[in-house]
C-alpha cells in the first residue's frame, strides 16, 4: 500500500522513518512530508494513488479526500477530527483514526500554565519590569483553595484535575457521562450552569460537536463570578468569542487564557479577543512539545498497523 504524509508531524525524517519501519519492512511505500505543502493542488498531486493519508490539523476537504481512488484509511495526527470532511469519508467508506492521548500531558500543563499566568499577572508584570515599574497596581491570587470547574472530564480534563490537586483546589465538573477516574480524582459533577456559577476558574476540555459548540455561551459567561477566569485549551468554537470579549471589557469576569480560536492562527485582525482586556492569547500551543510530537508519530503509525491487521484502534469513523 501507498502511505502518504500530507503535512509534517513536527519531528525529524529520521524519527518518522524509525516509527514507520514496521510498515516499510512489510513492503509498503511510505512517502514522507517534511515541510507544509503550500496549496491544495499540490497536496492533491501528492495524494494521488494513496491508500492511506497521514495528516495533522490542516483541513482535509472533500476534494482532497476524492483525490485518490484508492484511499481507504486516514490516520490523523491530532486529537480532534472536526477539520476532516467526515461526510465525504463516510460516503466512500474510508475509516478515520485519531492520535488520542498524544498531547494529554502537554495540553494539561499548558492549561495550568495559563491559570497561573492569569492568577499571578505574569504577562503584564513582564512588561512592567521592562518599563522600569514595580509590582504595585495588580491584585495577585494563589491557586490554593480555588474551585476549578472542568468542562469535559476525558483524559485531558482528568490530567488537569490530577495536576491541580497538588495545589489544594476544589474540583467540580460537567460532562455528558460520569467517569470513574474523575470521581476518584475528587471531581464533583454538577450541571453546566452550576459549574459556570460556582467556579473561580472554568477550564474547557470538551470535544467540538454540534452539542458543544458555544458551550461557553453568553449566558454561561455572564453567570460566572466577577472574579472568574475562563481557560480554553480545547477547541476555539466552544467559546462565544464576542461574548467573552464583551464580558472582559465590561469587567463582568476578571480574566481569560485562550489558546484556541475558531480558526488556526494567524487570526484576523478584527477578532474580538485581540482587543479584549485581561486576556492571555497563545497561538494553539497546548499540544505543542517535542515529547508529544514523538508520541503522536508512534500513535499514527500504530493506528495504520492495527487497521491493516484488522483490529483498528482510535477509530473516529
Amino acid at each position: 500500500m501507498k502511505i502518504t504524509m500530507l503535512e509534517p508531524l513536527g519531528v525529524s525524517e529520521e524519527k518518522v522513518m524509525e516509527m514507520a519501519k514496521p510498515l516499510v519492512e512489510k513492503g509498503h511505500e511510505f512517502i514522507y512530508c517534511g515541510a507544509p505543502i503550500a496549496t491544495e493542488e499540490e497536496k492533491i498531486a501528492k495524494a494521488k494513488g494513496s491508500d492511506v493519508y497521514i495528516i495533522a490539523n490542516s483541513p482535509l476537504t472533500e476534494k482532497l479526500i476524492n483525490a485518490s481512488d484508492n484511499l481507504k484509511f486516514i490516520s490523523v495526527g491530532f486529537t480532534g477530527v472536526d477539520h476532516v470532511d467526515l461526510n465525504a469519508c463516510k460516503a466512500k467508506g474510508i475509516r478515520v483514526s485519531n492520535a488520542q492521548g498524544y498531547a494529554t500531558d502537554a495540553t494539561a500543563e499548558a492549561t495550568i500554565a495559563l491559570i497561573l499566568a492569569c492568577l499571578r499577572n505574569i504577562v503584564p508584570y513582564d512588561q512592567i519590569v521592562r518599563d522600569g515599574g514595580t509590582l504595585h497596581g495588580y491584585t495577585n491570587n494563589t491557586l490554593k483553595g480555588k474551585t476549578i470547574g472542568i468542562i469535559g472530564t476525558g483524559a485531558i480534563g482528568c490530567r488537569v484535575a490530577e495536576i491541580a490537586n497538588g495545589f489544594g483546589v476544589k474540583l467540580i465538573g460537567y460532562s455528558t457521562t460520569k467517569r470513574e477516574q474523575a470521581l476518584k480524582l475528587g471531581i464533583e459533577y454538577k450541571t453546566l450552569k452550576e459549574v459556570f456559577e460556582q467556579s473561580d476558574i472554568v477550564t474547557l476540555h470538551a470535544p467540538l460537536t454540534e452539542a458543544t459548540k458555544n458551550i461557553a455561551s453568553r449566558d454561561m459567561i455572564d453567570s460566572m463570578k466577577k472574579t472568574g477566569i475562563l481557560i480554553n485549551c480545547a477547541r476555539g468554537a466552544l467559546v462565544d468569542s464576542q461574548a467573552l470579549a464583551d464580558a472582559l471589557n465590561e469587567g463582568r469576569i476578571a480574566k481569560a487564557g485562550i489558546d484556541v480560536f475558531e480558526m488556526e492562527p494567524p487570526i484576523p485582525a478584527n477578532h474580538p479577543l485581540l482587543n479584549a482586556k485581561n486576556v492571555i492569547l497563545t497561538p494553539h500551543i497546548g499540544y505543542f512539545s517535542q515529547e508529544s510530537f514523538a508520541d503522536r508519530v508512534k500513535i499514527v503509525c500504530n493506528n495504520i498497523i492495527a487497521w491493516m491487521e484488522g483490529s483498528p484502534i482510535n477509530i473516529k469513523l
